[in-house]
């Protein structure tokens, strides 16, 4: 597995996977090709379905700008290896001198043909929640621990720096009201929340907005999904008095959690559904939560386990291909399910039958037979019923 620094990244909204990874993919290329005075961009499958409403045409121009950019839409077409695709082909006094086919995976990371399945190192020893907790009852090591102990010097600063950034835009979306972009006419709610006291509710719903409205968020483990684990976060400080190095380890904990799904499944809402995104947020929440709260690994594999199972089979399908409904109000109510498995587990006596490793299979082999419509390209369920697919 790969770091967790990876998997948190502190960016822009409203997508990982149709905003901060297709602006990474324009601004590597854009800098490969320093001479080139028009890039032609072409997107397929879920990236062209729903790209106007993820703004993944202005994160793409942003990244080039000055320079021109023609951007075509191939909605009906998913080119190989996964369906977020595109296609970039630099062009310098009419001639095409360069040309990339990259791949947003999802979490913000981009990967073309060549590194597609190339094995990355892997800083950690085992890829299964079932090897690491044998190594941590050996070693008498919460997860946590199991974490710094594999990561790279800097992590913890990293984590801090998310902690920070998790809070900061916390408190921007409950101190914003106002109409969100995109032609829905979607209220903010969180600072009503917040004033009723409703804080869980509030906390999410602020991350949520804040990253509908393309401000900065912190993927865990994408924009979509950014706020179940801070909402929890800030709540359980708050409510418990828990110190800010109290809630970096559940970070570490909870990243742990995130990166084993990247790893053996996958965290893409055009891949997988929102299972992949949501489902996964809520393994993270409610792992970090069973920590705080004085669970044992088990009992936070178990409430990983659960958050999981009971979000299996959710569908993206975003009202006109914006993430705003459901979206928004998901994580609000995914932050509730975190908190609800974490304290299940911890009240559970003995051990269960669904493993943790065992529902991430699950969720990926449940996500690939999903029908395409139901995987972030705006054409089935609540965007079909509503009359409201994809912007045009």
């Amino acid at each position: 597995m790969l770091s967790i620094n990876s998997l948190y990244k502190i960016g822009c909204g409203p997508s990982s996977s149709h905003t901060m990874g297709p602006k990474n993919a324009a601004r590597i290329f854009a800098e490969r090709n320093p001479n080139a005075d028009l890039f032609r961009v072409a997107l397929y499958g879920s990236l062209a379905a729903t790209g106007r409403g993820h703004l993944t045409d202005k994160a793409i121009i942003s990244a080039i700008s000055p320079r021109e950019v023609e951007i075509t839409w191939h909605p009906g077409q998913v080119i190989p290896l996964h369906p977020n695709g595109m296609e970039f082909s630099a062009v310098e006094k009419n001639i095409v001198t360069d040309t990339w086919q990259v791949y947003s995976i999802g979490g913000g990371e981009i990967r073309d043909k060549d590194s597609f399945n190339k094995k990355e190192e892997d800083i950690y020893p085992h890829s299964k929640l079932h090897d690491i907790l044998e190594q941590v009852r050996h070693g008498r090591i919460s997860l946590w621990e199991y974490v710094k102990q594999n990561e790279p010097e800097g992590t913890w600063e990293h984590l801090n720096n998310v902690w920070a950034a998790m809070q900061t835009t916390i408190y921007k979306g409950i101190s914003t009201e106002g109409i969100l972009p995109g032609g829905l006419g979607v209220e903010r709610k969180a600072s009503s929340f917040f004033t009723k006291n409703d804080f869980i509710f509030a906390f999410a719903l602020a991350c949520a907005e804040e990253n509908a409205s393309g401000g900065q968020v912190v993927t865990a483990p994408t924009c979509g999904s950014c706020g179940v684990l801070p909402a929890v976060l800030l709540f359980l400080q708050r409510n418990n008095g828990f110190k800010d190095e109290d809630i970096v380890k559940a970070l570490a904990t909870a990243g742990l959690i995130g990166n084993l799904v990247r790893t053996n499944a996958s965290i893409s809402g055009a891949e997988v559904g929102c299972q992949g995104e949501i489902g996964t947020a809520t393994s993270m929440a409610a792992a970090a939560a069973a920590q705080l709260l004085g669970g044992s690994p088990d009992k936070i594999e178990y409430a990983a386990e659960i958050g999981m199972e009971h979000q299996l089979g959710l569908t993206c399908d975003p009202v006109a291909g914006l993430v705003q409904i459901p979206c928004i109000e998901r994580n609000a109510l995914a932050a509730t399910r975190a908190l609800d498995s974490a304290v299940f587990a911890l009240a559970s006596e003995g051990s269960h039958r669904i493993s943790f490793d065992l529902v991430v299979r699950t969720m990926y082999h449940t996500g690939l037979d999903l029908g395409r419509g139901y995987r972030e390209t705006a054409e089935e369920g609540l965007a079909k019923e509503t009359g409201m697919t994809r912007q045009q």
